[in-house]
């Protein structure tokens, strides 16, 4: 018989990790022989082993065993396995906070997480996109020249600030709409958690950037206006996860892709362009993250076209009556796209403004076609997208 020697120690001092450690060495029924301890050792064991699930013998000599249970202890026994890999489809409510892979002890609470269907909310690419993510986060404080020189003309640096204030309230959406679902998806799905929790940390980046360079040369802002108000909080409006990712990340910030791009190329200085730059590249896994989501959610249910393509009517009948893109807005990418107030030279900014929005259109119908409308129905919703853009 295998012994197990506690000399002084007592099961209440941690004596009690190697009776267990003995017993992890022993098949069921096998009895392990304990000897030492203190003078009330015998309680101790004894409440051991009712805890635990074994059993606890007296031998002839005097001395006290354990023999371990036919089954594992009452933990183990009682404990629902969480699987790994796959991720469960439908985790219970009562796996709560823990690590997927875990054991969970009977009777834990259960805690109410609403997004708890992966096939609501799922992707394949979730685990990539966040291990990239991971390793491409910027510092602000270093990955943008804030001391390169800042002598722009007044109406251009004024409409760099318009620019500006117009990605601030933007991007405040942007990580709006994904925080409010943070705390709604059951964490077992720990990779999509994941991946919207580094969005939320790259939009308060972004929107860190954007408000340092509108404040560099000028003490105020540039100009809100509440039909761009009005179409944001159609965004932080939806509740439905699925709608929301779609008309967010899907049509709205893959539209900004092209913004960002445009701003990158014709920034009148290296602060503007480096922001626009290294906020694009966080852009592009957010669309990233919500094309593929999408594009599971619609293999799983071909019907989620219509509840996409009904989001999007939807929306633009209730902005129907607003105004769209602030004027500010577009004259201040006009001039930007210019670069001075010569008449050859606002042509051609007006000209590049125009292909902006050709290209945000093209790479809208893009996107709906990857996730299964066909060319006509990709050109109809895409011209449907609200006019301000996001």
């Amino acid at each position: 018989m295998k012994r197990v020697d506690l000399g002084g120690l007592g099961l209440d001092r941690g004596g009690h990790l190697l009776v267990k450690r003995a017993l992890a060495g022993a098949v069921p029924g096998e009895a392990i022989a304990v000897t030492g301890g203190p003078p009330d050792l015998l309680p101790q064991l004894n409440a051991f082993c009712r805890l635990n699930g074994h059993v606890l013998e007296a031998l002839p000599a005097g001395e006290l065993a354990v023999r371990r249970g036919t089954t594992d202890d009452v933990r183990r026994r009682t404990a629902a396995r969480i699987v790994a890999h796959p991720p469960a489809t439908r985790p219970p409510a009562t796996w709560g906070l823990a690590a997927r892979g875990a054991r969970v002890e009977d009777g834990s609470p259960a805690v109410d997480f609403s997004l708890d269907d992966k096939d609501a909310i799922w992707s394949d690419d979730a685990a990539r996109i966040y291990a990239q993510a991971a390793s491409a986060q910027w510092d602000p404080a270093t990955a943008v020249p804030w001391d390169a020189p800042l002598d722009l003309p007044d109406d251009v640096e004024d409409a760099v600030v318009q620019v500006m204030t117009y990605l601030v309230e933007n991007e405040t959406a942007a990580l709006v709409v994904p925080a409010r679902f943070l705390g709604k998806i059951h964490p077992h799905f720990r990779e999509v958690v994941a991946v919207l929790a580094v969005q939320v940390a790259d939009e308060a980046r972004h929107i860190d950037v954007f408000t340092r360079r509108a404040g560099m040369r000028r003490a105020e802002l540039g100009l809100s206006t509440a039909g761009g108000q009005a179409s944001l909080k159609t965004l932080i409006d939806e509740p439905d996860f699925a709608l929301a990712s779609f008309l967010l990340s899907v049509l709205g910030e893959g539209s900004f892709l092209s913004l960002l791009t445009f701003l990158r190329d014709h920034a009148p200085d290296p602060i503007t362009r480096r922001v626009a730059e290294l906020s694009g590249q966080d852009e592009a896994r957010h669309v990233a993250f919500g094309l593929s989501h999408l594009e599971r959610h619609v293999g799983m249910d071909p019907r989620t076209r219509e509840r996409l393509a009904a989001a999007i009517r939807r929306r633009h009948d209730v902005l129907a009556h607003t105004s769209g893109l602030n004027d500010e807005v577009f004259d201040a990418l006009v001039l930007l796209g210019a670069g001075s107030y010569e008449p050859a030279a606002i042509a051609r900014g007006w000209d590049a403004v125009v292909r902006l929005t050709t290209e945000m259109d093209a790479g809208r119908r893009r996107r709906l076609l990857r996730l299964g409308f066909t060319d006509v129905e990709a050109e109809e919703l895409s011209s449907l997208h609200t006019r301000n853009f996001m």
